[in-house]
């Protein structure tokens, strides 16, 4: 019989009501967590509650916004009071992130937004938690970025300078509290298939954006294998992470792209 990855921890899950932040939680969920929806709109976080739920998982939902300090205060201290612990956290909300316009053309809002909302929501989310794990002497704290810090595709606008802002925030934060036991690692991803849809591409590269199966089959003609990663590919590789098995990692992040960016 397979041990469960995350058996009896608590996990919460920023933007858990997105197709990233869904896809993870379902399989956090399905490895044992007890898991903690956090989110700005109540709809789609109680659709991905009541999908673990119904499958024999456990989940509880929170509508705040993760870039409110205070809120995100009050439900970490919430969830330490009424589970015991915090044992993994993850930001994975969207940033407003505009591309599709040069850099010279660019508004400086637009290329500023995604680094703010970043870093801002990144930072305020991983503190609350791991000044709970640090009290506690373990957890993990995991982020997702594209890749694009390490890129030089054109007209991404703030995305690489926002990616790039996050990962160093998270490398600095792992060495600060590497020592009580608190882990922190990155993932990248790109073009995750079952995330992207017209109304969310337009959202972030305007109207002329192409549809979904086109930007799928580019980023998979670019890419080293081919093919982009799937969800529950990179929702698995986030529990991995997430549990003890990967004990041993800290202070990076870990490419889960199929080779679109070579590192």
């Amino acid at each position: 019989m397979t041990t469960q990855l995350l058996l009896d921890k608590n996990a919460i899950i920023y933007g858990a009501g997105g197709g990233l932040g869904g896809g993870v939680a379902r399989e956090f969920a399905r490895e044992g967590a007890r898991v903690f929806l956090a989110g700005r709109t109540a709809a789609p976080l109680e659709a991905v509650a009541a999908d673990i739920t119904a499958a024999g998982g456990r989940a509880e939902v929170a509508v705040l916004d993760a870039l409110d300090e205070s809120a995100v205060e009050e439900h970490v201290n919430d969830v330490v009071n009424r589970a015991g612990s915090v044992d993994v956290s993850f930001n994975l909300i969207t940033r407003g992130d505009v591309q599709g316009i040069p850099l010279l053309d660019l508004a400086a809002a637009d290329l500023m937004r995604p680094v703010t909302n970043g870093l801002l929501s990144t930072a305020i989310t991983a503190r609350a938690a791991a000044r709970r794990m640090v009290a506690q002497g373990s957890g993990v704290i995991l982020g997702l970025t594209s890749g694009s810090s390490a890129g030089l595709a054109p007209m991404m606008g703030g995305t690489g300078p926002a990616d790039a802002a996050v990962e160093t925030y998270l490398r600095y934060l792992a060495a600060e509290v590497g020592p009580q036991g608190v882990r922190v690692v990155g993932l990248w991803t790109a073009g995750v298939p079952e995330t992207l849809t017209a109304e969310k591409l337009r959202a972030v590269g305007g109207d002329s954006t192409p549809d979904p199966e086109t930007i799928d089959r580019a980023i998979s003609g670019m890419a080293m294998l081919r093919r982009t990663p799937r969800l529950a590919q990179v929702a698995q590789t986030a529990a991995f992470l997430a549990s003890d098995r990967a004990a041993a990692i800290t202070a990076t992040t870990v490419n889960v792209t199929c080779g679109l960016v070579p590192r």
